[in-house]
């Protein structure tokens, strides 16, 4: 482990932010951080404040005042990312939610109440969706192979199998309550106590069960008393929601049934199911004010021994044998140091071919490791099930240059700098810990966990991890921490192998989300910068070419099974005719008629398509150098098809509307642009289509292309948006020291360089990347970007036609790349 990252809040004169107390933490899939603290100003009061960061930009930190009266005790992310729970310690529970879809910007629209009885344990309900990583398959070809459904059941179903929105609580006298999100937006709530005799919860945890029961554990904090477990089911009966309560086996933690060390912890400090969906398995850690144990703990089915005297009654055969259910104890530590926090992995691994003897063996598999954070600064990264060490991590309060001897150092005075609370990213690649200064520290975890490992497994295993983003639309910043620039060409080079091994509706449906990949991937390495400028091309291409075809309408309701869009593609496939014109008579162009003022609203992107397919054309003579962006174009035949068919489209368009044409600058005033450029684009593309033979451009075609500049004037297209992210400048073993609410100025890596070189300066005007509108250098509207690449747009659309609507309704949760989106400030002159 290392660290990537520091942040921290800056000193004001007149308030500051401390931890709170206790200090929650929580990341979503989407690799957001929430975090809370609390804000005091001169007069000594608190604000309880939660923070919500996007990793990529830890320094634009998005601080909301709560309105919690009391200090916050849990976080919660949803499945998705977008909704944050917040419970505190006076019972309220609050449901933030993006306000606009924008990640600095949230509201608390809904919520519930528990008056006065603090909460202890949160969680969301499960929706029944959980996947299985096979690590053992990871070399099979399919993606069905290596990540499989898994059986299970929503704790609640609405009519029809939906899963039912809701969140359960626990608090510290006993009570559960559970509310509903009804479709309406009304909040239905219930409460109930988890047995008959209550008592004091000082700790809990919520887990799920494949049946779509719901599990807690308790405890009151003392190691002298069992941890109970409990099932709880949930229903709605006549419109109100029911609860049923149920008393599990419960287990005394090992520690104490030792004579050696009964009373040696007798506090039990830390409860947690292993995972959400794992209620079979818990954590449990025992504490003294120096030290602490951890024990890990397993529920079990097991035979109940029959006496001889019933057996001559009635004997038991095979199945028939009563069983029962009973906690066993799979592992314990040694005495360790005091245990300040634990962190948990969300990487759902199966288990089945992985058991305890993997701690030992070869494979250290980052999914398979928790964390452990101590009073002395370490973190441990030790096996979730036989808590074996597999890393470690010191910390150091007061860091130091590389040339001070470690023996020079001043002696710390007062207690260590340790973390509050931490919590794995969704790969267990990245740790993020809140220390008890209120410093925020994002730690690298290695895929091979610092012992030696072959380049071509550590290559593996991020192209694991890379394929379990791309299939269920997880963030993978946390992936990209790790890749190093001589491994991003062989990382996309596989990416796009075992892409093409799948079958052909996955391929269609993960085919932007790869692009999105490569992308990112490319960024990191100054050999494949330019490359970055085609992926956002043809993901913007795709777009442009799906929502023009769909814009096409058969003319009479009986038409056969193709839509027009689809006829469309299989005419320019059959004709290579090299005129427009030709090509244009096989088409019913009834099926293309819009409205004038739709026409008209589209012309911005159509002028996208006119000027790439001229910078392409004009690029050909140059073709040998593959560091000038659109390179990969001129041997796609798919992309050139695609631009062959939106080049008839728009000649279709313009005889109805000529204003939407795009808008070239000639020598000639005679010179019909559109059909010179359909002509070389159809040489282009017979060259390298799917269906012919490949063959290089013959000297003509070049020659004709060479010619273009003195025909033409050609545009300067702007590639990439000015991207201001953390992962392209990260440098191995050296930190970056940055402040909360003060953007850095980063030294940027070569690669960083590259980029800025290919994107517009700060200084020079903007563009709106998605409508292909000027801004000018200083927007006067509001406008969002977004947090991986940088793409920026307006937020409220100037134009209110309905197809340039369906065409901002594609970006209104995420960028072309599938980033969340962010509001910028408006810049100053």
């Amino acid at each position: 482990m290392d660290l990537a990252y520091v942040c921290e809040w800056e000193k004001w004169p007149k308030s500051t932010h401390c931890p709170s107390v206790p200090l929650a933490c929580a990341w979503s899939c989407r690799n957001l951080v929430a975090f809370t603290t609390d804000l005091r100003n001169d007069d000594q009061d608190l604000t309880r404040m939660i923070h919500i960061l996007d990793t990529e930009h830890p320094w634009e930190v998005h601080s909301i005042s709560s309105e919690h009266s009391e200090p916050i005790t849990c976080l919660e992310w949803d499945q998705s990312g977008s909704r944050l729970l917040s419970a505190d310690a006076d019972g309220q529970i609050k449901c933030w939610s993006m306000a606009d879809h924008l990640a600095n910007s949230w509201e608390s629209p809904v919520g519930s109440l528990v008056e006065g009885d603090p909460i202890v344990a949160l969680s969301w309900l499960h929706n029944g969706v959980k996947l299985a990583l096979h690590v053992e398959k990871s070399g099979a070809s399919s993606f069905g192979e290596k990540f499989s459904r898994v059986k299970f059941s929503p704790s609640l179903t609405l009519f029809g199998g939906k899963p039912m929105e809701g969140w359960i609580a626990v608090t510290v006298s006993g009570l559960v309550t559970v509310s509903l999100l009804k479709p309406s937006g009304q909040v239905l709530t219930s409460t109930e106590s988890l047995c008959r005799l209550r008592g004091r919860v000082a700790l809990a945890d919520i887990a799920f069960t494949g049946g779509g029961n719901i599990v807690v554990a308790t405890a009151d904090g003392s190691s002298a008393s069992p941890v109970q477990f409990y099932k709880v089911c949930v229903s709605v009966v006549s419109e109100k929601c029911h609860i049923d309560t149920e008393i599990l086996p419960s287990l005394f933690m090992r520690c104490t049934t030792d004579l050696n060390r009964k009373d040696k912890f007798p506090a039990i400090t830390h409860l947690k199911f292993l995972a959400r969906d794992m209620s079979e398995q818990v954590l449990l850690c025992a504490s003294s004010q120096t030290s602490s144990i951890v024990e890990c703990w397993s529920l079990r089915k097991e035979g109940l021994p029959v006496n001889n005297i019933f057996q001559q009654i009635s004997p038991v055969v095979g199945d028939k044998q009563p069983m029962i259910l009973k906690w066993r104890i799979l592992s314990a530590t040694n005495d360790l140091d005091r245990v300040s926090a634990v962190a948990l992995p969300k990487l759902p691994i199966s288990l089945t071919n992985t058991d305890l003897k993997v701690a030992s063996d070869t494979q250290f598999y980052p999914g398979l490791g928790l964390a452990l954070a101590f009073h002395d600064g370490s973190v441990h990264i030790v096996h979730r099930l036989s808590l074996q060490t597999m890393a470690v991590f010191y910390s150091s309060a007061a860091p130091r240059s590389v040339d001070e001897p470690a023996v020079k150092r001043p002696r710390a005075t007062g207690p260590a700098v340790h973390f509050k609370a931490m919590q794995l990213s969704w790969t267990s690649l990245a740790l993020v810990g809140i220390d008890n200064h209120g410093k925020l520290s994002m730690l690298r975890i290695s895929p091979s966990m610092g012992h030696a490992l072959e380049v071509h497994l550590a290559l593996r295993h991020l192209l694991f991890l890379l394929e379990y983003c791309m299939v269920t639309g997880y963030d993978w910043w946390d992936i990209l921490l790790h890749v190093q620039p001589g491994m991003v060409q062989s990382l996309v080079e596989k990416l796009h192998e075992e892409y093409t091994r799948q079958n052909a509706a996955l391929q269609q449906v993960l085919s932007t989300r790869i692009l999105a990949m490569k992308a990112s991937l490319c960024k990191l390495s100054p050999c494949t910068v330019t490359r970055v400028c085609d992926y956002h091309a043809k993901l913007f291409l795709i777009a442009v070419s799906s929502t023009l075809k769909s814009l096409l309408r058969p003319h009479l309701l009986n038409t056969p099974d193709k839509s027009p869009g689809d006829r469309l593609t299989e005419i320019c496939a059959k004709i290579t005719d090299v005129d427009i014109d030709k090509v244009m008579i096989n088409l019913k162009t009834e099926e293309f008629v819009l409205d004038m003022n739709t026409l008209q609203a589209l012309q911005q992107l159509l002028q996208w398509v006119g000027d790439f397919v001229l910078y392409l054309l004009a690029s050909l003579p140059n073709q040998g150098s593959p560091l000038r962006p659109g390179h990969s174009f001129l041997r796609d035949g798919t992309s050139l098809g695609m631009l062959r068919e939106l080049m008839v489209v728009i000649r279709i368009w313009g005889l109805l509307k000529p204003s939407c044409l795009p808008v070239y600058t000639a020598t000639s005033d005679t010179q019909d642009s559109m059909s010179l450029l359909f002509r070389l684009l159809t040489k282009l593309w017979i060259c390298c289509r799917d269906e012919g033979p490949t063959s290089e451009p013959d000297e003509a075609l070049v020659d004709e292309c060479c010619l273009l500049p003195s025909q033409l004037l050609i545009p300067s297209l702007d590639w990439l948006p000015v991207s201001d992210g953390l992962v392209s400048r990260l440098q191995p073993k050296q930190p970056l020291r940055l402040h909360f609410g003060k953007a850095p100025a980063l030294l940027g890596s070569a690669t960083a360089l590259q980029l800025d070189g290919l994107s517009r300066a700060p200084g020079q005007p903007k563009i709106d990347h998605l409508r292909r509108l000027h801004l000018g250098a200083y927007p006067t509207e509001e406008c969002k970007a977004c947090t991986r690449c940088g793409c920026v747009t307006m937020l409220k659309s100037p134009n209110k036609t309905t197809a340039v609507k369906q065409w901002e309704q594609r970006w209104i949760k995420n960028c072309l790349c599938g980033g969340l989106w962010r509001r910028m400030p408006l810049s100053c002159p």
